[in-house]
């Protein structure tokens, strides 16, 4: 009796335990399931075997948009301005889009009133008189960030065709905005010993820069412009893949400027006494030159038609001739305006450059 009673208990808990095992498992079995139906997949990652660094070199060309410009819209050039450059850069691909790029480029930029304006042109015959120009050599370095339209997940060896990019980071540059020097200064007639040299603009203040006093006009306050500039550097280029670690790239970009004296040209004319060198005074006001000194052009036909300004300067020793509205502080009938201080030069590099893929640590998959 003893024996079927424990017979009978250790059935009755086989069961029990059996039961509560399959419930557990069908409840775990449902969870599982559950998981699986919600699983996406793990997200394979930008490893480092994917990232790489390229080097590039190309030439450039550079053009500005300021105040001797051909028109008022922004882009406006002459094409007999353009000049070429150099540039070479460095960089390392960190993302499916994105990139980090430095760059080093070299560039002039150079525009003549003589060339973009009109003499004849209603919009244009102001700057005609003017009779400016100017050449500045332009060393950048720059960091900026480029954005693929087409990402790539893989290596360099999966990299698409043909893919536009977008640019934007920041630069810093040296300039030195130059000159050439006339045979004798136009409002004096006093001959130049820097004669057709080209002549640093900056030390010469040709906008007062150095004067002690200066009116309350446009040009009060005023401090000289420093060589060591920054600027906002955006564009759009499209890159072609050539072969396994070779690419051609081609982009346009802009360089946003914080300042106007590019161009050595941004606010009014000061009285011609302000300035303290025959040099200064004649690379400040050009107006009455016959000749022009860049492209060599006459300008004596339009120079006799224009009426004339004979002026004392402030010290009341020295007499000046001047174009009306040129040479001289503002006085009534005309404002005497040397460029357009409302607006910042802009200028912008057209580049192609060749890249190779450094070495990576990826490597494809052989089969035999």
């Amino acid at each position: 009796m003893k024996r079927l009673i424990k017979f009978t208990l250790t059935i009755l808990f086989t069961l029990i335990v059996s039961i509560g095992y399959s419930q557990i498992n069908r409840k775990q079995i449902k969870r599982n399931n559950k998981a699986m139906a919600n699983f996406k997949g793990k997200k394979n990652g930008f490893t480092e075997q994917k990232r790489y660094y390229y080097l590039s070199v190309g030439i450039n060309t550079m053009n500005y948009f300021g105040d001797i410009a051909p028109k008022s819209s922004i882009g406006s050039t002459k094409i007999s301005s353009t000049r070429p450059g150099f540039t070479a850069a460095f960089g390392y691909r960190i993302g499916p889009r994105y990139t980090i790029q430095a760059s080093l480029s070299y560039g002039t930029l150079f525009s003549d009133d003589n060339v973009a304006a009109d003499p004849t042109g209603e919009n244009s015959n102001y700057r005609y008189k003017r009779n400016l120009h100017f050449r500045n050599n332009i060393t950048e370095l720059a960091v900026v960030g480029i954005f693929d339209l087409f990402q790539n997940q893989g290596s360099y060896l999966s990299r698409v065709q043909l893919t536009p990019y977008a640019i934007l980071g920041i630069a810093g540059f040296y300039h030195n905005p130059k000159a050439i020097a006339p045979e004798t200064s136009g409002s004096t007639g006093v001959a130049l010993p820097e004669a057709g040299q080209w002549v640093a603009l900056r030390p010469l203040g040709t906008e007062g820069q150095y004067a002690d006093l200066l009116p309350t006009d446009g040009n009060f306050g005023i401090e000289p412009y420093s060589l060591w500039q920054v600027s906002i550097p955006f564009g759009l280029g499209v890159r072609y893949r050539l072969g396994e670690a070779l690419d051609i790239s081609f982009d346009i970009t802009f360089r946003y400027l914080f300042f106007d004296y590019i161009d050595d040209i941004s606010r009014n004319y000061v009285d011609l006494d302000v300035l303290d060198s025959d040099l200064a005074r004649a690379m400040s006001d050009r107006s009455m030159e016959a000749t022009a000194a860049k492209s060599g052009n006459d300008r004596s036909q339009y120079i006799s038609g224009w009426d004339t300004d004979p002026y004392t300067g402030r010290d009341e020793v020295v007499s000046y001739v001047t174009v009306n509205g040129f040479g001289q502080e503002g006085g009534e009938g005309f404002p005497n305006v040397r460029g357009g201080a409302n607006d910042n030069d802009i200028y912008y590099v057209t580049s192609i450059k060749v890249s190779y893929i450094l070495g990576s640590s990826f490597r494809r998959a052989k089969f035999r």
